[in-house]
Protein backbone atom coordinates (compact mmCIF):
# COMPACT_ATOMS: atom_id res chain seq x y z
CA UNK A 1 0.00 0.00 0.00
CA UNK A 2 1.33 3.43 -0.98
CA UNK A 3 0.69 5.72 1.99
CA UNK A 4 0.56 8.98 0.02
CA UNK A 5 -1.71 7.51 -2.66
CA UNK A 6 -4.00 6.08 0.03
CA UNK A 7 -4.31 9.39 1.86
CA UNK A 8 -4.74 11.31 -1.40
CA UNK A 9 -7.87 9.45 -2.57
CA UNK A 10 -9.25 9.61 0.95
CA UNK A 11 -8.93 13.41 0.92
CA UNK A 12 -6.52 13.38 3.86
CA UNK A 13 -3.57 15.42 2.58
CA UNK A 14 -3.41 19.19 2.98
CA UNK A 15 0.31 19.92 2.66
CA UNK A 16 3.34 17.70 2.08
CA UNK A 17 7.00 18.62 2.05
CA UNK A 18 8.85 17.80 -1.20
CA UNK A 19 10.65 14.46 -1.01
CA UNK A 20 8.18 12.89 1.46
CA UNK A 21 6.76 10.34 -0.97
CA UNK A 22 10.22 9.42 -2.25
CA UNK A 23 11.39 8.80 1.33
CA UNK A 24 8.42 6.50 2.01
CA UNK A 25 9.03 4.53 -1.17
CA UNK A 26 12.71 4.12 -0.35
CA UNK A 27 12.43 2.34 3.03
CA UNK A 28 10.33 1.61 6.07
CA UNK A 29 10.05 5.05 7.67
CA UNK A 30 9.22 6.13 11.20
CA UNK A 31 6.72 8.97 11.65
CA UNK A 32 5.20 10.58 14.69
CA UNK A 33 2.04 12.47 15.49
CA UNK A 34 1.55 14.55 18.62
CA UNK A 35 -1.53 14.13 20.80
CA UNK A 36 -2.60 16.63 23.41
CA UNK A 37 -3.10 14.86 26.78
CA UNK A 38 -5.39 17.45 28.38
CA UNK A 39 -8.15 14.83 28.90
CA UNK A 40 -8.17 11.10 29.68
CA UNK A 41 -10.03 10.38 26.45
CA UNK A 42 -9.62 11.24 22.83
CA UNK A 43 -12.57 12.81 21.02
CA UNK A 44 -13.50 12.44 17.37
CA UNK A 45 -11.52 15.55 16.49
CA UNK A 46 -8.40 13.44 17.20
CA UNK A 47 -9.49 10.65 14.89
CA UNK A 48 -8.15 12.12 11.66
CA UNK A 49 -4.62 12.03 13.03
CA UNK A 50 -5.17 8.58 14.54
CA UNK A 51 -6.39 7.27 11.18
CA UNK A 52 -3.27 8.75 9.52
CA UNK A 53 -1.15 6.69 11.91
CA UNK A 54 -3.32 3.62 11.21
CA UNK A 55 -2.91 3.94 7.44
CA UNK A 56 0.81 4.61 7.95
CA UNK A 57 1.22 1.33 9.83
CA UNK A 58 -0.92 -0.55 7.30
CA UNK A 59 1.44 0.74 4.60
CA UNK A 60 4.33 -1.01 6.38
CA UNK A 61 5.79 2.01 8.17
CA UNK A 62 6.36 2.58 11.89
CA UNK A 63 4.05 5.00 13.75
CA UNK A 64 4.90 6.80 16.97
CA UNK A 65 2.17 8.44 19.04
CA UNK A 66 3.73 11.26 21.00
CA UNK A 67 1.88 12.32 24.12
CA UNK A 68 2.60 16.00 24.67
CA UNK A 69 3.20 15.83 28.40
CA UNK A 70 5.66 18.73 28.37
CA UNK A 71 4.01 20.76 25.64
CA UNK A 72 0.65 20.05 27.29
CA UNK A 73 1.99 21.95 30.28
CA UNK A 74 2.52 24.99 28.03
CA UNK A 75 -0.31 25.14 25.54
CA UNK A 76 -0.12 25.40 21.77
CA UNK A 77 -1.15 28.86 20.49
CA UNK A 78 -2.27 27.47 17.11
CA UNK A 79 -5.92 28.29 16.31
CA UNK A 80 -6.57 29.37 19.91
CA UNK A 81 -7.26 32.79 21.36
CA UNK A 82 -6.55 31.99 25.01
CA UNK A 83 -3.96 30.11 27.00
CA UNK A 84 -5.02 26.70 28.25
CA UNK A 85 -5.07 25.26 31.75
CA UNK A 86 -1.76 23.66 32.69
CA UNK A 87 -1.64 20.07 34.01
CA UNK A 88 0.35 18.34 36.76
CA UNK A 89 2.42 15.21 36.09
CA UNK A 90 0.06 12.78 37.86
CA UNK A 91 -2.85 13.89 35.66
CA UNK A 92 -0.70 13.69 32.54
CA UNK A 93 0.38 10.10 33.29
CA UNK A 94 -3.20 9.03 33.94
CA UNK A 95 -4.32 10.62 30.68
CA UNK A 96 -1.45 8.98 28.79
CA UNK A 97 -2.45 5.47 29.90
CA UNK A 98 -6.09 6.07 29.02
CA UNK A 99 -5.17 7.40 25.56
CA UNK A 100 -2.86 4.45 24.84
CA UNK A 101 -5.69 2.05 25.64
CA UNK A 102 -7.87 3.83 23.08
CA UNK A 103 -5.12 3.98 20.46
CA UNK A 104 -4.58 0.23 20.83
CA UNK A 105 -7.88 -0.28 19.02
CA UNK A 106 -6.40 1.43 15.95
CA UNK A 107 -2.69 0.58 16.12
CA UNK A 108 -0.62 -2.53 16.79
CA UNK A 109 1.58 -1.74 19.80
CA UNK A 110 2.14 -5.29 21.01
CA UNK A 111 3.47 -7.44 18.16
CA UNK A 112 7.14 -8.06 17.46
CA UNK A 113 6.79 -6.65 13.92
CA UNK A 114 9.50 -4.14 12.98
CA UNK A 115 6.81 -1.52 12.42
CA UNK A 116 4.98 -2.03 15.74
CA UNK A 117 3.65 1.26 17.06
CA UNK A 118 5.28 3.04 19.98
CA UNK A 119 4.05 5.63 22.44
CA UNK A 120 6.39 8.26 23.87
CA UNK A 121 5.88 11.26 26.14
CA UNK A 122 7.95 14.39 25.54
CA UNK A 123 7.86 15.13 29.27
CA UNK A 124 10.38 12.29 29.67
CA UNK A 125 13.11 14.14 27.77
CA UNK A 126 12.06 17.69 28.56
CA UNK A 127 11.66 17.47 32.35
CA UNK A 128 15.41 17.56 33.09
CA UNK A 129 16.26 20.08 30.38
CA UNK A 130 17.43 23.27 32.13
CA UNK A 131 16.32 26.60 30.75
CA UNK A 132 19.93 27.62 30.08
CA UNK A 133 20.64 24.38 28.22
CA UNK A 134 17.51 24.80 26.15
CA UNK A 135 18.15 28.35 25.00
CA UNK A 136 21.81 27.50 24.31
CA UNK A 137 21.36 24.15 22.52
CA UNK A 138 18.02 24.75 20.80
CA UNK A 139 17.09 28.42 20.88
CA UNK A 140 20.25 29.66 19.17
CA UNK A 141 19.49 27.69 16.00
CA UNK A 142 16.10 29.30 15.24
CA UNK A 143 15.83 33.07 14.78
CA UNK A 144 13.08 35.20 16.24
CA UNK A 145 12.39 36.42 12.69
CA UNK A 146 11.71 32.83 11.63
CA UNK A 147 9.39 32.23 14.60
CA UNK A 148 7.51 35.52 14.13
CA UNK A 149 6.72 34.62 10.52
CA UNK A 150 4.54 31.67 11.57
CA UNK A 151 0.81 32.18 11.05
CA UNK A 152 -0.06 30.97 14.55
CA UNK A 153 2.18 33.67 16.01
CA UNK A 154 1.18 36.43 13.59
CA UNK A 155 -2.54 35.94 14.28
CA UNK A 156 -2.06 36.19 18.03
CA UNK A 157 0.08 39.31 17.71
CA UNK A 158 -2.08 41.07 15.13
CA UNK A 159 -4.70 42.19 17.60
CA UNK A 160 -7.15 39.29 17.12
CA UNK A 161 -6.61 38.52 20.79
CA UNK A 162 -6.56 41.29 23.38
CA UNK A 163 -4.35 39.25 25.67
CA UNK A 164 -1.45 38.95 23.25
CA UNK A 165 0.90 36.00 23.57
CA UNK A 166 3.03 34.95 26.51
CA UNK A 167 6.68 33.97 26.15
CA UNK A 168 5.59 30.48 27.27
CA UNK A 169 3.36 30.08 24.24
CA UNK A 170 5.84 31.79 21.93
CA UNK A 171 8.39 29.13 22.87
CA UNK A 172 5.96 26.31 22.00
CA UNK A 173 7.20 25.85 18.45
CA UNK A 174 10.77 25.47 19.73
CA UNK A 175 9.63 22.74 22.13
CA UNK A 176 7.75 20.91 19.38
CA UNK A 177 10.70 21.40 17.03
CA UNK A 178 12.97 19.84 19.64
CA UNK A 179 10.64 16.82 19.92
CA UNK A 180 11.21 16.15 16.23
CA UNK A 181 14.97 16.56 16.63
CA UNK A 182 14.98 14.21 19.64
CA UNK A 183 12.99 11.53 17.83
CA UNK A 184 15.14 11.97 14.73
CA UNK A 185 18.27 11.32 16.78
CA UNK A 186 16.90 8.61 19.09
CA UNK A 187 14.47 6.71 16.86
CA UNK A 188 15.48 7.71 13.32
CA UNK A 189 12.08 9.42 12.94
CA UNK A 190 12.03 11.17 9.56
CA UNK A 191 8.44 12.36 9.25
CA UNK A 192 5.96 14.28 11.37
CA UNK A 193 2.22 14.05 10.74
CA UNK A 194 -0.40 16.48 11.98
CA UNK A 195 -3.32 18.75 11.23
CA UNK A 196 -2.93 21.67 8.86
CA UNK A 197 -2.82 24.08 11.82
CA UNK A 198 0.45 22.36 12.88
CA UNK A 199 2.38 23.06 9.66
CA UNK A 200 4.33 25.95 11.19
CA UNK A 201 5.36 23.95 14.27
CA UNK A 202 6.26 20.89 12.19
CA UNK A 203 8.45 22.81 9.74
CA UNK A 204 10.25 24.43 12.67
CA UNK A 205 11.24 20.86 13.58
CA UNK A 206 12.50 20.02 10.08
CA UNK A 207 14.46 23.29 10.08
CA UNK A 208 15.97 22.54 13.50
CA UNK A 209 17.07 19.08 12.30
CA UNK A 210 18.66 20.64 9.20
CA UNK A 211 20.48 23.35 11.16
CA UNK A 212 21.71 21.21 14.08
CA UNK A 213 22.67 17.86 12.54
CA UNK A 214 22.39 18.56 8.81
CA UNK A 215 19.65 15.94 8.53
CA UNK A 216 16.67 15.77 6.22
CA UNK A 217 13.21 15.36 7.68
CA UNK A 218 9.72 15.68 6.25
CA UNK A 219 6.23 16.95 7.03
CA UNK A 220 2.73 15.92 5.99
CA UNK A 221 -0.51 17.45 7.25
CA UNK A 222 -4.19 16.62 6.84
CA UNK A 223 -6.93 19.19 6.36
CA UNK A 224 -9.00 20.32 9.32
CA UNK A 225 -12.32 18.51 9.04
CA UNK A 226 -15.42 20.63 8.52
CA UNK A 227 -19.09 19.90 7.99
CA UNK A 228 -20.76 20.52 4.64
CA UNK A 229 -22.90 23.27 6.19
CA UNK A 230 -19.81 25.06 7.50
CA UNK A 231 -20.40 24.01 11.11
CA UNK A 232 -17.66 22.72 13.38
CA UNK A 233 -17.02 18.99 13.07
CA UNK A 234 -17.33 16.84 16.18
CA UNK A 235 -19.26 19.32 18.30
CA UNK A 236 -22.81 18.67 19.47
CA UNK A 237 -25.09 20.65 21.75
CA UNK A 238 -23.68 18.69 24.67
CA UNK A 239 -20.05 19.26 23.64
CA UNK A 240 -17.38 16.96 22.23
CA UNK A 241 -18.12 13.46 20.97
CA UNK A 242 -15.69 11.38 23.05
CA UNK A 243 -14.29 7.91 22.44
CA UNK A 244 -14.68 6.94 26.11
CA UNK A 245 -18.12 5.52 26.91
CA UNK A 246 -18.10 7.38 30.24
CA UNK A 247 -18.37 10.69 28.38
CA UNK A 248 -20.26 9.70 25.21
CA UNK A 249 -22.29 6.49 25.35
CA UNK A 250 -21.89 4.00 22.47
CA UNK A 251 -25.53 4.72 21.57
CA UNK A 252 -24.92 8.48 21.27
CA UNK A 253 -21.63 7.84 19.47
CA UNK A 254 -23.42 5.62 16.95
CA UNK A 255 -26.22 8.16 16.55
CA UNK A 256 -23.74 10.94 15.79
CA UNK A 257 -22.38 9.12 12.75
CA UNK A 258 -25.78 7.79 11.69
CA UNK A 259 -27.17 11.32 11.51
CA UNK A 260 -24.48 13.07 9.44
CA UNK A 261 -25.58 14.58 6.13
CA UNK A 262 -25.21 12.69 2.84
CA UNK A 263 -22.37 14.99 1.74
CA UNK A 264 -20.54 14.55 5.03
CA UNK A 265 -21.10 10.77 5.05
CA UNK A 266 -19.38 10.43 1.67
CA UNK A 267 -16.40 12.41 2.96
CA UNK A 268 -16.23 10.89 6.44
CA UNK A 269 -16.40 7.26 5.32
CA UNK A 270 -13.14 7.78 3.43
CA UNK A 271 -11.44 9.44 6.39
CA UNK A 272 -12.70 7.49 9.37
CA UNK A 273 -12.81 3.90 8.10
CA UNK A 274 -10.38 1.46 6.49
CA UNK A 275 -12.87 0.38 3.83
CA UNK A 276 -11.35 0.01 0.36
CA UNK A 277 -11.94 2.42 -2.48
CA UNK A 278 -14.11 -0.17 -4.25
CA UNK A 279 -16.28 -0.78 -1.19
CA UNK A 280 -16.83 2.95 -0.72
CA UNK A 281 -17.63 3.50 -4.41
CA UNK A 282 -20.29 0.74 -4.16
CA UNK A 283 -21.81 2.43 -1.12
CA UNK A 284 -21.80 5.83 -2.84
CA UNK A 285 -23.58 4.30 -5.84
CA UNK A 286 -26.15 2.63 -3.57
CA UNK A 287 -26.73 5.93 -1.77
CA UNK A 288 -27.25 7.70 -5.07
CA UNK A 289 -29.72 5.06 -6.24
CA UNK A 290 -31.77 5.10 -3.01
CA UNK A 291 -30.80 7.94 -0.64
CA UNK A 292 -33.63 7.07 1.74
CA UNK A 293 -31.89 3.84 2.78
CA UNK A 294 -28.78 5.84 3.81
CA UNK A 295 -26.27 3.00 3.25
CA UNK A 296 -23.32 5.41 3.67
CA UNK A 297 -24.38 6.59 7.11
CA UNK A 298 -25.27 3.07 8.27
CA UNK A 299 -21.94 1.60 7.20
CA UNK A 300 -19.95 4.57 8.54
CA UNK A 301 -21.68 4.27 11.91
CA UNK A 302 -21.11 0.51 11.96
CA UNK A 303 -17.40 0.65 11.10
CA UNK A 304 -16.43 3.40 13.48
CA UNK A 305 -18.63 2.30 16.43
CA UNK A 306 -17.25 -1.24 16.14
CA UNK A 307 -13.67 0.04 15.94
CA UNK A 308 -13.96 2.44 18.90
CA UNK A 309 -16.25 0.32 21.12
CA UNK A 310 -17.00 -3.25 19.97
CA UNK A 311 -19.26 -5.28 17.71
CA UNK A 312 -21.48 -5.99 20.72
CA UNK A 313 -21.84 -2.31 21.57
CA UNK A 314 -22.63 -1.56 17.93
CA UNK A 315 -25.36 -4.22 17.88
CA UNK A 316 -26.80 -2.87 21.13
CA UNK A 317 -26.82 0.68 19.72
CA UNK A 318 -28.64 -0.49 16.59
CA UNK A 319 -31.16 -2.38 18.69
CA UNK A 320 -31.72 0.64 20.94
CA UNK A 321 -32.19 2.98 18.00
CA UNK A 322 -34.92 0.76 16.58
CA UNK A 323 -36.93 0.39 19.80
CA UNK A 324 -39.38 3.22 19.12
CA UNK A 325 -40.04 2.00 15.59
CA UNK A 326 -40.40 -1.71 16.28
CA UNK A 327 -43.49 -3.54 17.49
CA UNK A 328 -41.33 -6.39 18.82
CA UNK A 329 -38.96 -4.49 21.09
CA UNK A 330 -40.26 -5.40 24.55
CA UNK A 331 -37.29 -7.60 25.44
CA UNK A 332 -34.77 -5.11 24.06
CA UNK A 333 -36.39 -2.32 26.06
CA UNK A 334 -35.90 -4.25 29.30
CA UNK A 335 -32.22 -4.81 28.46
CA UNK A 336 -31.40 -1.12 28.10
CA UNK A 337 -29.34 0.51 30.83
CA UNK A 338 -30.78 3.69 32.32
CA UNK A 339 -28.47 6.11 30.48
CA UNK A 340 -29.22 4.62 27.06
CA UNK A 341 -32.94 4.36 27.84
CA UNK A 342 -33.09 8.09 28.60
CA UNK A 343 -31.07 8.92 25.49
CA UNK A 344 -33.39 6.85 23.29
CA UNK A 345 -36.40 8.59 24.84
CA UNK A 346 -34.90 12.09 24.77
CA UNK A 347 -37.65 14.62 24.08
CA UNK A 348 -40.50 12.27 25.04
CA UNK A 349 -43.01 13.97 27.43
CA UNK A 350 -42.54 12.79 31.02
CA UNK A 351 -44.81 12.47 34.05
CA UNK A 352 -43.82 11.84 37.64
CA UNK A 353 -45.92 9.26 39.47
CA UNK A 354 -45.77 7.79 42.97
CA UNK A 355 -43.82 4.54 43.24
CA UNK A 356 -46.06 3.59 46.17
CA UNK A 357 -49.15 3.70 43.91
CA UNK A 358 -47.59 1.26 41.47
CA UNK A 359 -46.42 -1.08 44.22
CA UNK A 360 -49.94 -0.98 45.68
CA UNK A 361 -51.39 -2.19 42.35
CA UNK A 362 -53.14 0.96 41.12
CA UNK A 363 -55.18 0.30 37.98
CA UNK A 364 -53.66 1.26 34.64
CA UNK A 365 -56.67 3.54 34.03
CA UNK A 366 -56.10 5.44 37.28
CA UNK A 367 -52.37 5.63 36.58
CA UNK A 368 -52.69 6.98 33.02
CA UNK A 369 -55.69 9.27 33.55
CA UNK A 370 -55.71 10.50 37.16
CA UNK A 371 -52.02 10.35 38.06
CA UNK A 372 -50.15 10.97 34.81
CA UNK A 373 -52.73 12.68 32.55
CA UNK A 374 -51.55 10.66 29.54
CA UNK A 375 -55.23 10.33 28.52
CA UNK A 376 -57.88 13.02 29.06
CA UNK A 377 -60.48 10.45 30.19
CA UNK A 378 -60.91 6.80 31.06
CA UNK A 379 -63.45 6.48 28.28
CA UNK A 380 -60.90 7.50 25.68
CA UNK A 381 -58.31 5.18 27.21
CA UNK A 382 -60.76 2.27 27.22
CA UNK A 383 -61.73 2.91 23.59
CA UNK A 384 -58.10 3.03 22.47
CA UNK A 385 -57.23 -0.13 24.43
CA UNK A 386 -60.10 -1.98 22.75
CA UNK A 387 -58.73 -0.92 19.36
CA UNK A 388 -55.28 -2.31 20.28
CA UNK A 389 -53.73 1.15 20.26
CA UNK A 390 -52.14 1.31 23.72
CA UNK A 391 -48.83 -0.28 24.66
CA UNK A 392 -46.89 -0.29 27.89
CA UNK A 393 -43.20 -1.04 27.47
CA UNK A 394 -43.92 -2.06 23.85
CA UNK A 395 -46.55 -4.66 24.85
CA UNK A 396 -50.25 -4.17 24.00
CA UNK A 397 -52.65 -3.64 26.87
CA UNK A 398 -55.84 -5.75 26.76
CA UNK A 399 -57.51 -4.44 29.93
CA UNK A 400 -57.51 -0.74 30.86
CA UNK A 401 -58.40 -1.61 34.46
CA UNK A 402 -55.74 -4.25 35.06
CA UNK A 403 -53.53 -3.52 38.06
CA UNK A 404 -50.09 -2.03 37.57
CA UNK A 405 -47.14 -3.56 39.41
CA UNK A 406 -43.45 -2.95 40.01
CA UNK A 407 -42.75 -5.56 37.32
CA UNK A 408 -43.65 -2.89 34.76
CA UNK A 409 -40.78 -0.67 35.88
CA UNK A 410 -37.78 -0.37 33.56
CA UNK A 411 -34.55 0.05 35.54
CA UNK A 412 -36.74 0.12 38.66
CA UNK A 413 -38.36 3.50 37.90
CA UNK A 414 -39.61 4.02 34.31
CA UNK A 415 -42.72 3.01 32.33
CA UNK A 416 -42.99 3.72 28.60
CA UNK A 417 -46.55 4.36 27.40
CA UNK A 418 -47.38 4.38 23.69
CA UNK A 419 -50.59 5.81 22.22
CA UNK A 420 -51.07 4.82 18.62
CA UNK A 421 -48.01 4.49 16.39
CA UNK A 422 -45.83 7.44 17.36
CA UNK A 423 -47.14 9.08 20.52
CA UNK A 424 -44.92 8.24 23.51
CA UNK A 425 -44.96 9.24 27.16
CA UNK A 426 -42.52 8.28 29.89
CA UNK A 427 -43.64 7.77 33.49
CA UNK A 428 -41.01 8.23 36.17
CA UNK A 429 -41.86 6.54 39.47
CA UNK A 430 -40.49 8.26 42.57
Amino acid sequence: MNFVEELTWRGMIHQMMPGTEEQLKKEMTTAYLGIDPTADSLHIGHLVGVMMLRHFQRAGHKPIALIGGATGMIGDPSMKSQERKLLDEETLRHNQEAIKKQLSKFLDFDSDAPNAAEMVNNYDWMKNFSFLDFIRDVGKHITVNYMMAKDSVKKRLSGESREGMSFTEFSYQLCQGYDFLHLYNEKNCRLQLGGSDQWGNITTGTELIRRTVGGEAFALTCPLITKADGGKFGKTESGNVWLDARYTSPYKFYQFWLNVSDADAEKYIKIFTSLTREEIEELVAAQSADPGQRPLQKRLAKEITTMVHSAQEYEAAVEASQILFSNHAAEALHRLDEETLLQVLEGVPTFEVALADIEAGISIADLLVDRAKVFPSKGELRKMVQGGGVQINKEKIADAYAPASSELLLNGKYILVQKGKKNYNLLIAK
